[in-house]
C-alpha cells in the first residue's frame, strides 16, 4: 500500500519551532524512537498521555500506508534522582527501600506499564530495548566522544564538555540549548554546590558514564572503572542502533526537552555527525489540580484508580476506552487538565459516538445523499495531516454523527456508496487511528446487545398477538434500566442512556 497522498502531512518540529512537511529518509518507511518509562514505580496517567499520543502517531502513519519501525526503550538503569547527575539511581533506590533485587523492581513495573497501556488500547512497539541490554554500545559511544576530545575523565566518571562543544560546533552542530531554547550562560544561574559537582569542569557538563560508589548495586566494568551509563546515553545508543545514525522521528514528553533530549543531540552530533532525528516531537503535560503530574511531587493519578473509581477526586469508575477518548479530545501539544467532570463529559460524547457507529449498518439507503461524504472524508485527513490534530478530527467525526442520527430519524439520507465510505472512514479514524475501542462491541457488550435484541423480538411478538400489556411491560422495564426503544419503518432500534 502506497502512503496516502491526498494531503501532505505536516509535523511540528520542536527543533525548528514550526510545522514542517513530513518526508521520510526511505520512501514508504518511517523510523520512530520514543523515550519510554523509567520502571521504578507504577505508570501514572500523565505518563500514559505521552505514550497514547505517540501510539496515535504510530497508528496514523501505519494507516497512511507507511511501514513504521517504532522503537520505545525501557530505562532500567542509569536514571538518577536529580537530572544534574546527582543522587541515587531511581531503580536501585526503590530496590533498597523494598529490600528487593533491582531487576525485581524492573520486572514488576515493566509488567504494570505493559498491562496499563494494553488496557488503554496501545499497540506494541516494533522493538522495546532496555538500557541494561546495551551497556557495550553505550561504553563504545562514550569512548568515541572521549577520543574526539569532547569529553573528559574525572575520578572514574566521564563528562561531556559542553563549553568546548559550544565553542567548536563539531560537524556543523548548533549550540547546546538549541532544542529547548536555553542560553548556555543562563544555565549557570541558580546553580549551587552539589556532591560530585566538583568533578565537573563546569556545572553545565553532563555525565556519559558515572563511577559507582561502593554501595551502588547496579554497575558494570568499563575502561574507566566500575560504573554505570549516564541516563542520556542510552537513548543515543539504542535509537541509532535500531534506526540508524539519522532517522525520522524522536518523541517524548515535554519535560524531556531539557536536559535529556538536549544532551542526546549533543552526543549524537559528536559521535555520528547528526542530531539523530530529523523531527523532534514533544507531547504536553496532563495536569491534575492545575499542576503537572509527577512521581517526584506525588501529584499523580494511577490509571487503575480511574478504571475502578477508587480515588477521592473521582465520582465514579471510567472504562479505559473513555479515558483514551478524553485524551484524544486535546491536541497532543496542548496542556490537558484532568477532572472528574471533564471525564464525565467525555464519557457522554464517547457513548454518543459509539451509538452512532452502531446505527450505521442499519441505516436505509437512498438514490442520493444529503451529506457530502467525500468532502467530509477529506476534512478528516486534513485534520490529521495538520500535526495530528485529533480534536479537529473529532469535530468532523461528530459532524457525521449528527448526520447519522438525522438519517436514523428519516431526516437525512445516504446513497449506498456514500454509506459504505462513511462507515469505512469513521471506523478507520476512530478504531484504527485514535485507537478508541467500542465497548459495546467487545466482551460483555456483545452479550448485552444480544439480550436486548431477544427482548425486542419478544415485544414484537407480543404486539403481533395484541398483548399490549406485555409489550408495554418490556418497554417500561428496559426504560427503567436506561434502555430506550424506538419504533420505525425498518423495525425497532435501541439506545443506552448512561
Amino acid at each position: 500500500m502506497e502512503p496516502y497522498e491526498e494531503n501532505e502531512l505536516y509535523i511540528y518540529n520542536s527543533l525548528s519551532g514550526r510545522k514542517e512537511k513530513f518526508t521520510t529518509l526511505v520512501p514508504g518507511r518511517v523510523g520512530m524512537y520514543v523515550c519510554g518509562p523509567t520502571v521504578y514505580s507504577n505508570v501514572h496517567l500523565g505518563n500514559c498521555r505521552t505514550f497514547i499520543s505517540f501510539d496515535m502517531v504510530f497508528r496514523y502513519l501505519s494507516f497512511l500506508g507507511y511501514k513504521v519501525r517504532y522503537v520505545r526503550n525501557i530505562t532500567d538503569a542509569g536514571h538518577l534522582e536529580n537530572d544534574a547527575d546527582q543522587g541515587e539511581d531511581k531503580i536501585a533506590k526503590k530496590a533498597r527501600l523494598e529490600a528487593l533485587e533491582p531487576m525485581e523492581i524492573v520486572q514488576r513495573y515493566t509488567d504494570d506499564f505493559h498491562c496499563v497501556l494494553r488496557l488503554l488500547g496501545n499497540r506494541i512497539p516494533s522493538i522495546e530495548p532496555t538500557a541494561t541490554g546495551h551497556i557495550i554500545e553505550q561504553i563504545g559511544i562514550t569512548q568515541d566522544i572521549l577520543d574526539k576530545g569532547y569529553a573528559y575523565v574525572s575520578n572514574g566518571s566521564v563528562y561531556f564538555d559542553v563549553e568546548k562543544y559550544n565553542r567548536e560546533h563539531p560537524s556543523g552542530a548548533g549550540s547546546y540549548g538549541e532544542l529547548s531554547g536555553r542560553n548556555i550562560d543562563e544555565l549557570l544561574e541558580g546553580t549551587r554546590a552539589l556532591d560530585g559537582q566538583n568533578e565537573k569542569r563546569s556545572p553545565r557538563d553532563f555525565a556519559l558514564w558515572k563511577k559507582a560508589s561502593p554501595y551502588h548495586i547496579m554497575h558494570w566494568s568499563s575502561p574507566w572503572g566500575e560504573g554505570f551509563p549516564g541516563w542520556h546515553m542510552e537513548c543515543s545508543a539504542m535509537s541509532t542502533k535500531y534506526l540508524g545514525e539519522t532517522f525520522d522521528i524522536h518523541g517524548g514528553g515535554m519535560d524531556l526537552k531539557f536536559p535529556h533530549h538536549e544532551c542526546e543531540i549533543a552526543q549524537n552530533q559528536v559521535h555520528s555527525h547528526s542530531r539523530g532525528a530529523r523531527y523532534w516531537m514533544h507531547a504536553n503535560m496532563l495536569t491534575l489540580n492545575g499542576r503537572r503530574m509527577s512521581k517526584s511531587t506525588g501529584n499523580i493519578l494511577n490509571p487503575r484508580e480511574l478504571f475502578s473509581g477508587e480515588n477521592d477526586i473521582l465520582k465514579k469508575a471510567f472504562p479505559p476506552a473513555v479515558v483514551r477518548f478524553f485524551i484524544m479530545q486535546a491536541h497532543y501539544r496542548s496542556v490537558l487538565d484532568f477532572s472528574s467532570d471533564a471525564l464525565e463529559a467525555a464519557e457522554k460524547g464517547y457513548y454518543r459516538l459509539m451509538e452512532a457507529i452502531d446505527k450505521l449498518p442499519g441505516l436505509p439507503v437512498s438514490d442520493e445523499s444529503t451529506f457530502d461524504v467525500k468532502q467530509w472524508r477529506k476534512k478528516c485527513y486534513a485534520a490529521m495531516n495538520d500535526d495530528f490534530n485529533t480534536p479537529v478530527l473529532l469535530s468532523h467525526i461528530f459532524e457525521a454523527v449528527g448526520e447519522i442520527n438525522k438519517a436514523a430519524a428519516g431526516q437525512a439520507a445516504f446513497a449506498s456508496d456514500d454509506k459504505e465510505l462513511l462507515c469505512d472512514t469513521i471506523k478507520g479514524f476512530v478504531y484504527e487511528v485514535m485507537g478508541i475501542e467500542n465497548i459495546e462491541k467487545s466482551g460483555d457488550g456483545d452479550i448485552t446487545d444480544g439480550l436486548i435484541k431477544i427482548l425486542i423480538e419478544q415485544r414484537l411478538q407480543a404486539r403481533e398477538e395484541r398483548n399490549w400489556a406485555l409489550s408495554d411491560q418490556i418497554r417500561d422495564r428496559l426504560a427503567a434500566l436506561g434502555i430506550s426503544l424506538k419504533d420505525g419503518r425498518d423495525g425497532t432500534t435501541y439506545s443506552i442512556e448512561r
